[in-house]
């Protein structure tokens, strides 16, 4: 384990964070707030403690998938403890769990809050909130790369264990220049998603924090009615966005290579917004004495399951009190999630294509035993170590659903208060249903709960793999 390189990344990582937190200061001073001072001593212990770990530039920067692993779990967990500190200091959550559990709901992009009153804390640690599930969408360490080179030409490693997806491929051949491009969409959808915002008069302030909500995939509402309150203009722009952003980016990196019919003939994007298009027109039928007009409805049911499948969780209304069937298809769109490669949680559709191509080819082999059939996606043929990957991440995934949901039960909330609060974690979603439920929060969770669902988002934003390594006792071997 090359310890050295470990903490040289993560000493970058705090210098990074400690300058990104200059932006909520320069909120709290133009608002005229004290919470500048909050977000000053975080930024000087982040500094502090960032600029001795990378004092000494370590002479190997030799990474492999171990290190990578462990970098990309321990870098996550460090970024949400120095980012609650704001939370903290500030007496805006006055809990250190508490401050801990809306830190890693912002950073993973999960959104679940333990705030009660929103509209009535400062407005610079509101735009920390949003400002962080942006910092968490693409990936800390993707940004790190694109400016600095950390690890020489083994990037690859880091960049796969914080990615999302079944299998992660450079866009192009430098790694450094993938990590550019990347962003440089993500930083350009996000200006334009503000720009649109502002053209349909939603408040300068309001439009920034939306869109970084967004982009991110993390919903944080800076209205305690969500996104409720705004137009149906502002509510349509935000579902389109929310399902552009669960998109692959390697399908926009096509587009702006006008490779329009690889982009055609991809089936995870085909499949993405196929599921989409069926709940949305399952839901709007079965709502539709709910709602004023044909139109209303359907705008309602495509804001819920874009949000939900998105994995981004804003709500403009109580769908919890919908019928049973629609809440059932919102639940399942939350498993399932968005595209690979996106910022968006959940299984991932790639994942879930895989994995019915894999049954359907047992069921053939079961029947005909000679035949030997591949999987193939988009015309090329599925490695075995990725179904491989694929069927281990769901045996993964189930038990530490099972699991986290027996240690909630203990609180002695309902099961379906327990199951969607599982599911809003791990799928990093936000809200579920019955007491999680998009008009509840999770403060009147024990601090045991909270800690499990801490674990669950950062597991579940990191795709399991990273954060079950470091229990793994062979890690630390040398």
């Amino acid at each position: 384990m090359n310890y050295k390189l470990i903490k040289y990344i993560i000493g970058w990582l705090l210098v990074f964070e400690s300058v990104f937190m200059l932006l909520p200061v320069l909120v709290a001073i133009v608002y005229q707030e004290k919470a500048a001072f909050s977000f000053l001593i975080s930024m000087g212990l982040g500094l502090l403690t960032g600029g001795l770990l990378v004092i000494r530039k370590p002479e190997n920067k030799t990474m492999y998938a171990k290190e990578g692993f462990v970098i990309v779990s321990i870098s996550w967990i460090i970024l949400s403890v120095f980012g609650a500190l704001p939370f903290w200091l500030s007496g805006s959550i006055p809990g250190v769990v508490d401050a801990l559990f809306e830190s890693v709901s912002g950073f993973t992009t999960t959104g679940a809050t333990l705030i009660e009153n929103i509209e009535g804390i400062e407005k610079s640690v509101i735009f920390w909130r949003s400002f962080t599930h942006w910092i968490g969408g693409m990936g800390v360490l993707v940004f790190i790369m694109a400016i600095l080179p950390l690890a020489g030409g083994n990037n690859i490693y880091l960049m796969r264990a914080e990615s999302t997806g079944p299998s992660v491929n450079k866009l192009v051949p430098r790694m450094k220049t993938t990590a550019l491009i990347l962003y440089g969409m993500y930083f350009a959808m996000t200006i334009v998603e503000t720009l649109v915002l502002l053209a349909v008069d939603m408040p300068l302030f309001d439009a920034v924090n939306t869109a970084f909500s967004t982009a991110g995939t993390g919903g944080f509402g800076i209205k305690n009615d969500s996104l409720a309150g705004y137009s149906d203009a502002i509510q349509n722009v935000v579902t389109i966005f929310m399902i552009l952003f669960g998109v692959n980016f390697n399908v926009y990196y096509m587009i702006l290579c006008k490779k329009l019919y690889d982009v055609v003939r991809t089936t995870e994007l085909k499949i993405y917004l196929g599921i989409l298009a069926t709940a949305i027109l399952a839901i709007s039928v079965n709502i539709r004495g709910m709602y004023g007009s044909v139109i209303e409805t359907v705008e309602q049911a495509a804001f819920q399951v874009a949000s939900m499948m998105s994995s981004t969780g804003f709500a403009t209304t109580d769908f919890d009190l919908w019928p049973e069937f629609s809440k059932g298809i919102l639940v399942l769109v939350m498993c399932i999630g968005a595209c690979a490669g996106s910022t968006g949680g959940g299984i991932k559709v790639s994942r879930i294509v895989i994995l019915v191509k894999s049954l359907f080819r047992e069921l053939e082999i079961s029947v005909h035993s000679r035949n030997v059939k591949k999987i193939k996606m988009d015309g090329r043929f599925v490695n075995n170590e990725v179904i491989q990957s694929v069927n281990v991440f769901m045996v993964a995934y189930i038990g530490i659903y099972v699991v986290s949901m027996l240690i909630l039960s203990l609180d002695d909330f309902d099961f379906t208060t327990n199951f969607t609060a599982v599911a809003a974690m791990i799928n990093n979603t936000g809200p579920g249903l019955e007491a999680v439920g998009p008009t509840q929060n999770f403060a009147k969770f024990s601090i045991l709960s909270k800690l499990v669902c801490i674990i669950d988002m950062l597991a579940g934003r990191l795709e399991l793999f990273p954060v079950l390594i470091l229990f793994a006792p062979s890690t630390w071997k040398k």
